[in-house]
């Protein structure tokens, strides 16, 4: 029996310490579930007015920018996946899933964080000691850090001339921990005035002091430095916050600075524990529906490339495995959408699998290698640039959105970076090792057909027998796209999109029941009213919330008969308009991160292709994503949190096929360069549909299961990543290679250094 050699063993006892490293941590570390699969604590939140703001204070418009500022903290406190909406003009609902200290959280939730930093006036007496002004731009007389009484000037710079603050630990000094504080341009010119000020007055003067304030708190009071002259200032725009900070306090208080001050404090009114938004049946009917996706595709798999298969098959579990552990380490919150976004990246992760054997088999059955382990070799060796193109610009999309962007769509790069890595570990690595040991056994060296890479395939076989030349016409498959493109487009301008709650706001009526409601009963029977789209939870032993689209007040009465008849009797406790929970920045942010990613991802394919393929890649991405929209709106389906998370899938593995078919084309490129382009890229899609095709079956294996099985919510989500995964893959061939065809010169005369010039275009052939 032949022996493995030493990379084969490295490699073997790597993917051991990977497995073991995830399996510890799926055993020990619990995955936070979102507030639809377990509820989590409610905290409403009642802002109010101020002084200096009047009733203003408890306007729609002050509420909404309270609402952002706390979005922000929620995002830095690492409390993922929660629920912020406006709750009528004046009060905000705050849902958080799987918190463990609520105490904590909406106490961080409710300070104002109002920092200033004033000029120091001098000591005051201790008759001054009325409080603090109410007005931080009128003097005030405050206590520093020893309890000395310090008259403080108005307040010449405020939270808004802060940039950002980072919580630092001096290490050479052992000072402890302290606040870092970044300052804007004109904040840095107002602090660099006040210290150049308070450097005119001699050392030990309290007037050579500056006093940096928090809630009407002296937080800290530094002395300028003596070797500061007067006027001259501090540059540079940072400062430090020093005092007895332990970690926690320091980082909280970062937080709080640069997460902004609220423009109005804000009050706790109301803080409880609340149940999950969907019922035990629809969680249920979810698990099934990815269970049989998961068999269904590795059975698939199994039946086209037999042991291979198999072998792809048990690298995809471990791959859900250390997804699963990835998501438990980082603290990720698991939701719904994503628990099958989740399984449909175990669908899609069969793709570099695909790639693998679809390439060994070209060269063992046609280009006749010898053994399948040197096929699977050579296999893996081929494959390597298109997985690695294609997952690095993935990669490229998830990161920016985890950067720039905040609340789910930020969540959703987090889960698609982790799921990216997870699948490339699991087909470089954990397949490699099994495929290698399995080609080795004398077992199957001896029976090639075995291993599902001796024969062809029929997609293969078919396409060979005939070699259909797609590109003759490449203008014609534009204009076809173009088409696409009208029809679909034109149901956003016809029908217009139906924005669901998280958009548009809506109405929260929660009730009171003479007995206790099944939520699912309660679902069930809405959806049956006509209010499919309702989400219920309940808030108590005899109450219920429902949170719908804004209602009139008879749509409203048949909501509280219909929650009447299993309750006995339905008394309405509270009846508010709610805004959106996709707020205008988090939307604004989401736009700004996704612009991002496309611009990076062109700008890697331009680099790693030329840039018309990197043109024609993002153009085929932005035809898929229009045209589901289009989809949508025809159908009239709504667009909702759901969507936006099947349309960010659909955006993130939207550019794969065209990376690997231009991937393709840049190989026989560098093989042949007097081949016309058309015909190059002709040859490429024959050589790649058995690819493409089989890696969409295995994910279309799941969306099926999922939208057949799964609840209405879901099925929503598993037809727009069905029509996105058609939609996809039709793009990559017909849009995305006819453009980059297209795009291509056609009329050059000079030949190359060899002296051929392209016959199809009239071009010189250039090395890629």
């Amino acid at each position: 029996m032949p022996r493995p050699d030493r990379s084969l063993r490295t490699r073997a006892l790597l993917v051991l310490a990977v497995i073991a490293a995830a399996l510890t941590i799926a055993l020990t570390v619990p995955v936070r579930l979102g507030l639809d699969l377990s509820g989590g604590t409610q905290i409403m939140l009642e802002t109010r007015p101020t002084p200096t703001t009047g009733t203003t204070g408890t306007s729609r418009e002050a509420t909404d920018r309270t609402v952002e500022v706390l979005r922000g903290r929620i995002d830095a406190l690492g409390l993922a996946e929660p629920t912020l909406v406006r709750s009528g003009d004046h009060r905000i609902l705050v849902e958080l899933p799987g918190v463990q200290d609520p105490v904590k959280a909406a106490d961080v939730l409710g300070r104002t964080a109002q920092l200033t930093v004033h000029a120091v006036l001098g000591q005051a007496p201790a008759a001054d000691a009325a409080g603090p002004a109410a007005d931080p731009g009128a003097e005030r007389v405050l206590p520093d850090e020893t309890g000395q009484l310090l008259r403080l000037k108005a307040a010449d710079l405020r939270g808004d001339d802060v940039k950002g603050a980072d919580a630092r630990f001096d290490r050479q000094s052992g000072a402890g921990w302290h606040i870092t504080v970044d300052f804007t341009d004109a904040g840095s010119t107002r602090w660099a005035k006040a210290t150049a000020e308070a450097a005119c007055h001699p050392a030990g003067d309290p007037r050579r002091r500056i006093a940096i304030v928090l809630d009407d708190k002296i937080i800290s009071s530094p002395r300028i430095d003596p070797a500061i002259a007067c006027g001259a200032g501090i540059g540079g725009g940072t400062t430090q916050i020093t005092g007895s900070f332990d970690d926690a306090e320091a980082r909280e208080l970062a937080l709080l600075i640069s997460g902004g001050a609220l423009p109005v404090p804000v009050e706790i009114v109301e803080q409880r524990v609340i149940g999950a938004t969907l019922g035990d049946e629809a969680i249920t009917a979810a698990a099934w529906a990815a269970g049989i996706g998961a068999v269904l595709t590795a059975l698939f798999a199994i039946a086209v490339y037999r042991l291979m298969g198999l072998l792809a098959a048990v690298a995809l579990a471990c791959y859900g495995l250390i997804s699963y552990a990835a998501l438990a380490a980082l603290g990720a919150t698991l939701t719904l959408p994503g628990l099958a976004g989740f399984v449909l990246t175990i669908g899609m992760a069969v793709d570099a699998n695909v790639l693998v054997f679809e390439r060994a088999r070209e060269d063992f059955a046609v280009r006749g290698r010898p053994t399948a382990r040197s096929a699977l070799t050579a296999g893996f060796r081929g494959a390597l640039s298109a997985i690695a193109d294609s997952n690095i610009t993935t990669l490229i999309a998830a990161g920016l959105l985890f950067a720039f962007a905040s609340g789910p769509v930020r969540g959703f790069g987090v889960t698609l970076g982790i799921g990216v890595l997870a699948s490339m570990i699991s087909a470089l690595l954990i397949t490699r090792v099994c495929a290698e040991y399995a080609a080795r056994r004398p077992f199957v060296h001896g029976r090639p057909r075995l291993t599902g890479i001796a024969d062809t395939g029929w997609i293969r076989d078919r396409l060979m027998r005939r070699t259909p030349h797609l590109m003759r016409h490449p203008r014609r498959w534009l204009a076809v796209s173009a088409v696409l493109l009208l029809v679909t487009g034109s149901g956003i301008a016809v029908r217009g999109l139906d924005l669901g709650i998280e958009f548009t706001g809506g109405r929260l009526i929660e009730y009171t029941t003479s007995r206790p409601v099944d939520p699912d009963r309660a679902r069930t029977a809405l959806s049956e009213a006509g209010f499919p789209r309702a989400l219920v939870q309940p808030s108590g032993e005899h109450r219920l919330t429902v949170r719908t689209q804004t209602l009139t007040n008879t749509e409203a009465a048949t909501v509280a008969e219909t929650i009447g008849r299993l309750g006995g009797k339905a008394d309405p406790i509270r009846d508010e308009l709610i805004g959106p929970a996709l707020g205008e920045e988090l939307r604004r942010n989401a736009l700004i991160a996704l612009g991002l990613a496309l611009t990076a991802q062109l700008a890697y394919l331009a680099v790693r292709f030329r840039w018309r393929f990197a043109t024609a890649a993002v153009g085929a991405l932005a035809h898929d994503v229009l045209i589901l929209i289009g989809v949508f709106a025809w159908l009239g389906k709504p667009v909702d949190a759901v969507f936006m998370a099947a349309l960010l899938t659909v955006i993130g593995y939207s550019v794969n096929d065209s990376v690997v078919l231009f991937d393709r084309i840049r190989e026989l490129l560098a093989r042949d360069r007097t081949t016309p382009l058309a015909r190059s890229t002709n040859r490429a899609i024959l050589q790649t549909l058995p690819r493409t095709v089989n890696t969409g079956m295995g994910a279309a294996l799941v969306l099926t299961a999922l939208a057949v099985l799964a609840d209405d919510a879901l099925t929503d989500f598993a037809l727009a990543l069905l029509i996105g995964l058609a939609v996809g893959t039709y793009s990559s061939v017909f849009t995305a290679a006819p453009a980059a065809i297209a795009l291509h010169p056609r009329r050059r005369t000079l030949p190359d250094r060899q002296g051929r010039v392209d016959a199809r275009h009239g071009a010189p052939a250039r090395p890629w």
